[in-house]
């Protein structure tokens, strides 16, 4: 251990995984040991001085992280937006330029060390453990003098707006990171981050599939016997589409590059528009008498439904 400290036991016979099986950890078995005997739960660190490096006010003040969920326009996340969110967080006091009072003294209850140490006598001998000292919290340093701003935490609350930047083509679950907006650190410590977690709204018309989006479009029975050009409504307007002579019930048509935008590369997904027949519920006496001719000159129904059907529905189904 002198000579290879803590990662040097970990590989020696007797040690580690190989002495005593897969996922043995000395310092799970020296913690256990120093709680039987009544010596609190340090390891081979804080046994051993391994860790008495006095820790910094960055580290012991971090400031916490915070989350906001923020729901987003399937519109939004096909092209990338700005937006400006509105929370509320601790920011660092001006008074004290967040450092919590006017002047600092040495910790008298460690001595500045920012540690204190713990003796322990045992049948196997005396042992030594190491703290952070609860009265100065680590830092060795105490205020003498506490600010009357924000009362010696070196922070203050306040209500801020922040703006963040969408990518085009991020998903539900995705996570956005703002590095330092989040909790001002207490007594001078480094400010958290602010982190967006992003939510996707419903939308009335379409349905996200990755980087695609599919709508459902009806038609009539003249138009997918005949064919012809239909009007679409997209997420950038209007556009014509071309329904081609004979088309089923279900049938799906792709308009390429009018989906989402790809996050983290280039060009957007496709609009995948699935044809359903529309059928009217009431009709004049002239369609009734057109469609009466009609019975009477068109074909015979195919007894079976054809494999590609199946094959489309499977498909819009996601299955």
């Amino acid at each position: 251990y002198d000579q290879y400290g803590h990662a040097g036991v970990s590989g020696q016979p007797g040690f580690g995984a190989g002495g005593f099986g897969a996922g043995f950890d000395i310092n799970d078995a020296l913690r256990a040991f120093m709680r039987d005997f009544g010596m609190g739960g340090g390891g081979f660190e804080e046994i051993f001085g391994g860790g008495q490096r006095r820790r910094g006010r960055q580290d012991l003040y971090h400031g916490e992280d915070l989350k906001i969920r923020l729901k987003l326009t399937l519109e939004e996340i096909a092209f990338g937006t700005d937006k400006s969110i509105k929370i509320k967080r601790f920011k660092r006091c001006a008074t004290c330029s967040g450092k919590g009072g006017s002047s600092l003294r040495r910790c008298p209850q460690c001595n500045g060390a920012g540690q204190v140490q713990q003796v322990s006598r045992s049948m196997f001998g005396q042992f030594v453990s190491v703290h952070p000292c609860g009265n100065c919290g680590g830092t060795g340093e105490v205020i003498s003098q506490p600010c009357s701003t924000c009362s010696g935490s070196g922070r203050v609350e306040e209500q801020a707006t922040i703006s963040v930047k969408i990518p085009a083509g991020v998903s539900e679950g995705n996570d956005i990171p703002l590095r330092g907006e989040g909790n001002a650190g207490m007594r001078g410590g480094e400010s958290g981050d602010l982190i967006v977690m992003i939510e996707e709204k419903p939308h009335e018309r379409f349905v996200r599939h990755g980087g695609d989006i599919i709508t459902e479009v009806p038609i009539t029975f003249a138009v997918a016997a005949l064919g012809g050009d239909i009007d679409i409504e997209t997420l950038e307007g209007h556009v014509k589409l071309k329904i081609p002579a004979g088309t089923q019930s279900g049938k799906m048509l792709k308009l390429r590059g009018q989906g989402l935008g790809r996050l983290r590369s280039s060009g957007r997904g496709d609009l995948l528009v699935k044809i359903s027949l529309w059928t009217p519920t009431s009709l004049t006496d002239e369609q009734r008498s057109l469609y009466e001719k009609l019975r009477h000159v068109e074909g015979e129904v195919p007894s079976k439904v054809s494999k590609s059907i199946f094959e489309r529905l499977r498909e819009s189904l996601g299955v």
